[in-house]
């Protein structure tokens, strides 16, 4: 077989790819503006026609400022890949005489600062142009410039190693390599999963323990309730950089925590955040987020037995653009090309996704009360200028939540 082959199935998986997106984001546009003028009638009393009008617009600028991007994202990754641009890259790195690991991790450094540099004007204008239109940025320049100088030093001090160890594995541990790389990510990722929450996170954000009053009395009842324990409840300066509002649980084991946005906090009642957080609880309770770890194993897993198996397949890395081929530039192809492919199971992801959402509203329905619930997800859709129309194919495919109309719906059966 020639490595035309591979070239001529990943170009049409790449244009297959290309084609669903665009005809996804099109019918998505057409059917948000299409009903923009009246508010779904669910809604009517809870939202205005001109905060609904705000989100079609605040969602259609996005999609259409997305389109360019996409395509300026395509015309660099096939620059990259079939372009040369990666061979080129390692002949710079090369340049340096160090040894293959070492070289390795310069090929990588100047791989992500090229990377990084080509993703600030997408950043630059969602932050300070769209959200900054629609009053979300809370962003200034300089804790933009502050995040992006804390990523790029974590990426060195954590992804320096983890990159050295793996590059170190596959040139010493033999044929067997991949199952050894793969053991020593996860633990690694395990590791970061655990510190993320007390080292990582504030490096970014201020958390403050929940305040004394009626919210906290209301989720430590339900948290009792539950039998659910955590480490803290804590409030991030979400407002520091956007006016969206959310909550998560971080961490796991004895050092599982619960943070709510201060945005969020601020926009909803006490009954309502306490159905949130019910809902967040479900999650914990129907074992979605260990589900989601081990699918994330075994797609691991997968992905590096694949490596491992196609890192001598010369056909196949020079299908994809790689003439010179080396442990970190198997690595490199094979993360950036796996994403073409993986495309096409989308849609399952995200209904297994929407499932759980469903499992959890259930949950805290039974746990709190679920017209409170239902009011929360209104604000937060009128909050954060969420579509309520988007196209039901379009949601099918990418939604990892059910769309709004789907959901309160669902919900009011439990009322």
């Amino acid at each position: 077989m020639q490595a035309t082959i591979y070239t001529k199935f990943f170009l049409a998986a790449l244009f297959l790819k290309s084609l669903i997106e665009s005809v996804l984001e099109k019918r998505n546009l057409n059917h948000i503006l299409k009903n923009k003028e009246v508010v779904p009638a669910k809604f009517s009393t809870q939202i205005s026609l001109a905060d609904h009008q705000k989100a079609a617009n605040y969602s259609a600028e996005k999609i259409k400022v997305n389109q360019y991007f996409h395509f300026f994202d395509l015309v660099i990754f096939l620059a990259f890949t079939l372009g040369g641009g990666l061979e080129m890259l390692n002949l710079k790195a090369l340049s340096f005489g160090k040894s293959e690991i070492l070289t390795g991790l310069i090929f990588f450094g100047l791989l992500g600062i090229i990377t990084s540099l080509l993703s600030l004007p997408q950043s630059l204008y969602f932050t300070f142009v769209i959200e900054e239109k629609y009053d979300f940025n809370k962003t200034t320049l300089k804790t933009f410039i502050a995040d992006r100088l804390k990523g790029a030093a974590l990426a060195i001090v954590l992804g320096g190693p983890i990159a050295y160890g793996i590059l170190w594995i596959m040139e010493k541990l033999g044929n067997f390599w991949w199952l050894y790389a793969f053991i020593f990510l996860a633990v690694i990722q395990l590791l970061l999963v655990f510190i993320y929450p007390t080292f990582i996170a504030p490096l970014f954000n201020k958390f403050s323990p929940l305040e004394e009053g009626e919210v906290k009395e209301k989720i430590l009842n339900l948290l009792n309730r539950c039998g659910f324990k955590s480490s803290g409840l804590f409030v991030m300066d979400a407002s520091k950089r956007s006016g969206h509002g959310n909550a998560y649980f971080t961490g796991f084991g004895n050092n599982k925590r619960i943070v709510f946005y201060d945005t969020l906090i601020n926009s909803l009642d006490s009954e309502e955040v306490e159905a949130v957080l019910a809902h967040e609880l479900g999650h914990m309770k129907k074992k979605h987020i260990l589900k989601g770890m081990i699918k994330g194993f075994i797609m691991s897993f997968l992905g590096f037995a694949l490596i491992g198996y196609l890192k001598n397949n010369n056909l196949f890395m020079q299908g994809h653009g790689i003439q010179s081929i080396t442990n970190y530039t198997v690595l490199t192809i094979f993360s950036m090309v796996a994403g073409v492919y993986t495309f096409f199971l989308t849609p399952l992801s995200a209904y297994f996704s929407r499932k759980y959402e469903y499992e959890a509203d259930e949950f805290a329905s039974q746990n709190a009360k679920a017209s409170k619930l239902i009011s929360a997800l209104v604000k937060m859709y009128k909050d954060n200028a969420s579509s309520l129309t988007p196209d039901p194919l379009y949601s099918k495919f990418y939604f990892s939540h059910p769309p709004a109309l789907e959901r309160v719906s669902y919900l009011e059966k439990f009322n």
